[in-house]
């Protein structure tokens, strides 16, 4: 595949936008999970459910369109105004507030109240006179149906009614035009305003799920940003012990050299191909582990004992340079079991793909720099196992996919074969995510 043309149309992303958009998407959901345990959206959906049940909008609406005469204290007080305001009961009321009248109440009630209707008793009595005007004025008549009529007992009922504390409290929220904002249901609502105005809460209610899903594939299960080779081993990480570990080939010029050629400094892993004579075991195909004369020295380096995981998504930020043969991938440590390469160096050209003896299936990737870092990632699901270069699909393969755990192996060396040449295999960082099955659909693929 010739990716010089997919750079330039844009279908492949440079790689310093590869990790920009990886460390957004991975911010995005760290953002979203402290925000998703946060108090404020606690608060937030807590008062959403308030805020928008019918029972709540039922009540703001009444609230701020209900008008007060249609209330049933704003209809009390009407009907009080209007029975205490007819001249006959201002008439009563006055009466009831004179001193010399209720004076004559008083009198009505007693023994000598007879009197009044005595001419001789009056006559002598000026306040007999004054009682007997009373009792023959039109104002006493106007008391006396008053009293009897049916508009002062609901006018004593509504008096007694208004004066309690529970119809003052209920009158005064009604009769408030402003009511709406005066009310706790509005202050609920400001808070459930002010809270989702929040940049948190926006941003969380702005993520579709399928989005957290995809950016949750960024938080690693296992990541190295080679500030130091606690996670690399010598060797080939091989599962049996009485492998030799560490060897190399009579058919190849480097004998490994037990990771003194791999230095991890300025955030990445070196494994260097050096040009120095060394003897060493050596696995020859007629004869076994033989001691062996090398021209140069290099490493294979393993992860076994960091991590081992079966299916997921596996990264790498990775470059070669100078002569020699470069492979980062992944391996089960067991002698002639099939390995996966993200990166493969062949000396003339970087591959992706499945080594695996004759059944090897390699995909070559002409038109790359190799002076310039590419993310190298392979997608292995129960299904396929996918091959990219940074979000450019390079190669898939649905059958006869690995079962067993595997690791990350890096190493350089030089065939026999060809020239010789000292070289480097750099690995700025590596990374492993979780079962990449959910990933389906978030790469393009390959046209």
């Amino acid at each position: 595949m010739n990716l010089f043309t997919a750079r330039l149309t844009g279908k492949m992303v440079s790689t310093e936008a590869f990790e920009a958009n990886m460390h957004e998407m991975q911010q995005r959901v760290i953002r979203y999970r402290k925000v998703e345990k946060s108090p404020e959206l606690k608060e937030y959906l807590e008062l959403k459910a308030i805020v928008e049940s019918s029972d709540f909008q039922s009540h703001k609406n009444e609230l701020k369109n209900r008008k007060y005469k249609d209330t049933e204290e704003g209809r009390k007080t009407a009907h009080y105004k209007n029975l205490s305001g007819a001249l006959r009961m201002k008439g009563y009321k006055y009466a009831l507030g004179l001193p010399e009248f209720r004076e004559f109440l008083e009198f009505r009630e007693s023994e000598d109240f007879s009197k009044i209707a005595s001419r001789k008793e009056r006559s002598q009595s000026p306040k007999l006179q004054t009682f007997y005007r009373i009792y023959k004025s039109m104002f006493y008549k106007n008391f006396l149906q008053v009293q009897q009529s049916q508009e002062l007992k609901q006018l004593t009922a509504l008096e007694a009614e208004m004066a309690t504390e529970d119809f003052k409290q209920r009158n005064a929220l009604w009769a408030d035009e402003k009511r709406w904002e005066h009310s706790k249901e509005f202050q609920t609502e400001q808070r459930y305003l002010q809270l989702g105005n929040l940049d948190d809460i926006k941003f969380y209610f702005a993520q579709r799920a399928e989005e957290i899903d995809w950016a949750e594939l960024f938080r690693p299960s296992f990541e190295d940003d080679m500030s130091s080779g606690k996670n690399w081993k010598p060797g080939y990480g091989y599962a049996t012990q009485a492998l030799r570990d560490g060897h190399s080939r009579t058919n190849e010029r480097q004998a490994y050299n037990n990771g003194k050629n791999t230095f991890f400094a300025e955030g990445r892993m070196d494994i260097e191909t050096h040009a120095e004579p060394k003897t060493a075991v050596a696995w020859d195909e007629k004869k076994g582990f033989i001691e062996h004369k090398f021209e140069y020295t290099s490493d294979v380096m393993n992860t076994r004992d960091a991590f081992q995981q079966t299916e997921g998504m596996f990264m790498a930020k990775v470059r070669s340079q100078g002569s020699g043969h470069h492979f980062f991938g992944l391996s089960t440590g067991k002698p002639g079991q099939p390995m996966l390469a993200l990166y493969n160096y062949n000396g003339k050209v970087h591959q992706m793909g499945i080594i695996d003896g004759k059944n090897s299936k390699l995909a070559d990737l002409t038109g790359m720099l190799r002076s310039m870092y590419y993310v190298y990632i392979i997608r292995w699901s129960s299904k396929e196992i996918i091959w990219y270069v940074n979000n450019m699909e390079v190669m898939r393969m649905e059958n006869k996919l690995p079962k067993d755990q595997m690791f990350m192996l890096a190493q350089s060396f030089l065939p026999s074969s060809e020239r010789g040449g000292e070289g480097k295999l750099k690995v700025q960082w590596v990374r492993v995510f979780r079962n990449a099955e959910d990933t389906k659909n978030q790469f393009p693929r390959k046209e």
